[in-house]
């Protein structure tokens, strides 16, 4: 507080120097508040902006490494440290004018000293003829009746142009009418440690850059592997396509759409959730997947080009639940050309090692000139067995499997060729070499009440029958459980015959005729459901989903301990205190 004087001027004075103690301790407050601020933004840009920023640099490099690799057909060298590191990459450049730096520095390193004894000669000649030229100039001047005027210093006005462009262009606008208290400014604080933090990731980044750019260039150094050598070089596409048509490897998918595939939503997910049970999945599931893994990523060029590559799919489920069927959809919704290298279907016509691999030269040299291609393998699972059964020998399904890995190495990015098993028991291969054969697995469940009550009203009326109040429908779809689409199919077919369709008129159709039918069939039994569940457990996108069903319930049970402990109930929570008190 200021102190009272009786004299005006040393009143004055106290006033003074305690304003001048307010405003250096009001200075140390903003300095000690600025500073932590400093800290705190630096550390929260690094947090939250950090990762983008990395990321963001990284794929900039990456595409650097790329567009110099196009121009010269090889790698770039990284800048070092002390020119810049990727900074000087990302000068306004071209990417040829920034390769051609990079290799005039290569090539300047093996020069000697005379380059800079010369260019020094040149400069100290070309600063002797500026000074004369300025002392002839200064001589005309001398009649000058003015009198001599100061020049401008050249020296202050340079020194001075960075610090007045700053004022200008920033300090010149600023409104600071608001800010009585003169605080920091977050947002320049913010510009400010984002340049630091752009820099520290920056030099993160190119060491990250500099080991991954070495790693492509050791690979781009090895030798390049044989090509595949051209078994038919002296045939046609259009007579090796003949040939597989004459050994009907090359067969004609009946016309089917994947539209023809029924199925519908399961609409109790949450309640099965709820009593601790994962849902099936459905056949409306099954068919989104077919669309997903094996129509859309090979219907267009484009597509395939930006969709993850697959190259095998595997189709499994019990029988009659409409594999073949998914496999026909597919084909005809690409418009692809359909080859079957089943063991059963090549054993006669291409045997021996060297059958085997004509026939997969075969399938390479044709499937990628007409593209695009579906090559589909049935009982895929015996490919891949460890014992097979003595009917299964004759067919030597090994030959296909030893063969199989090779082959799917020529498959490259941009060929449209997809690889199909299809198997109605998989957990009697291995998994491990079934999982590289084929990347993606569609797994078909046993059908649920809405797909059976979809199946028996529309395959009905489309069989000539007609549904009437005397059919029950509900009871066809509940006695029918168990059973797979096909099964339901071949009883409608089966049941549904030119005699009882005309006797339909006196006789409606009620659900005890379907009855006799659907009782000739296997059905899908409990064992056989657990085989496929236990099987799907084991491969590595079952193992995901495990792990995924697992963290989920860890975390439910962590936040109920949590809440146990705290004292969920009042009288709980006050015991456990006394308790803990002895």
């Amino acid at each position: 507080m200021p102190t009272f004087h009786k004299d005006p001027l040393k009143r004055l004075l106290a006033d003074v120097r305690a304003h001048e103690d307010e405003r250096r301790k009001r200075q140390e407050k903003h300095e000690i508040a600025y500073q932590q601020a400093l800290v705190a933004t630096r550390e929260k840009i690094k947090q939250t902006e950090g990762p983008d920023m990395k990321e963001r640099l990284q794929d900039q490099i990456r595409q650097w490494f790329i567009e110099c690799r196009n121009v010269s057909q090889k790698f770039p060298d990284f800048p070092d440290e002390d020119d810049g590191g990727s900074n000087k990459i990302f000068e306004k450049k071209t990417v040829e004018e920034i390769q051609e730096d990079l290799d005039a520095k290569l090539e300047s390193k093996g020069k000697g000293k005379g380059d800079k004894k010369g260019k020094k000669g040149k400069k100290g000649k070309k600063e002797k003829k500026g000074k004369k030229g300025k002392k002839g100039k200064k001589k005309k001047k001398g009649d000058d009746e003015e009198g001599w005027t100061l020049p401008e210093s050249q020296f202050v006005t340079e020194m001075m142009k960075p610090s007045t462009q700053t004022y200008q262009s920033f300090w010149e606008t600023r409104d600071e009418s608001n800010n009585f208290e003169q605080n920091h400014d977050n947002e320049i604080v913010k510009e400010e440690k984002r340049t630091e933090v752009q820099e520290e990731i920056r030099i993160e980044v190119d060491a990250l850059m500099r080991e991954e750019l070495k790693n492509l260039k050791a690979k781009a150094k090895k030798k390049k592997k044989k090509k595949e050598k051209d078994l038919t070089p002296d045939r046609t596409i259009e007579s090796l396509y003949e040939e597989l048509v004459m050994n009907r490897i090359i067969i004609r998918p009946p016309k089917v759409t994947l539209n023809d595939f029924l199925g519908d939503f399961n609409y109790l997910p949450s309640l099965i959730r709820q009593a601790k049970h994962e849902p099936m999945p459905t056949m409306y599931d099954v068919k989104q997947l077919t669309a997903l893994y094996g129509i859309l990523p090979f219907g267009s060029e484009k597509v395939h080009e930006i969709a993850p590559q697959v190259k095998g799919l595997l189709i499994c489920g019990p029988r009659g639940c409409g594999k073949h069927m998914l496999l026909h959809a597919i084909c005809n919704e690409l418009g692809a050309n359909l080859f079957d290298i089943s063991p059963q279907n090549i054993y006669e016509t291409y045997r021996e090692k060297e059958g085997i691999k004509m026939l997969m030269h075969l399938c390479s040299k044709v499937g990628k000139a007409l593209q695009p291609t579906v090559i589909f393998i049935n009982d895929c699972e015996k490919l891949f067995k460890k014992k097979l059964k003595p009917e299964e020998k004759q067919f030597e399904p090994k030959r296909l499997a030893k063969a199989l890995p090779k082959w799917l190495k020529t498959i490259k990015p941009g060929d449209r060729v997809l690889l199909v098993g299809i198997s109605h028991e998989p957990y009697q291969g291995v998994v491990k070499p079934m999982m590289k054969a084929f990347q993606r697995v569609i797994l078909l469940p046993r059908p649920e009440y809405g797909t059976r009550l979809l199946l028996w009203k529309t395959l009905i009326p489309k069989y000539g029958g007609i549904i009437t109040p005397a059919l029950d429908l509900t009871s066809l779809a509940k006695l029918s459980d168990s059973y797979a689409p096909g099964h339901i199919h071949d009883t409608i077919v089966e049941t549904l015959t030119e005699r009882r369709l005309v006797k339909m008129s006196k006789h409606p159709l009620q659900a005890s005729d379907f009855i006799p039918g659907l009782a000739h069939h296997n059905a899908i039994y409990k064992e056989e459901e657990d085989a496929y569940k236990s099987w799907w457990k084991k491969t590595p996108l079952g193992k995901k989903r495990e792990r995924f069903l697992e963290d989920q319930e860890e975390g439910g049970g962590d936040g109920k301990g949590k809440k146990d402990k705290k004292g969920g109930g009042k009288g709980k929570g006050k015991k456990g205190k006394g308790k803990k008190k002895k």
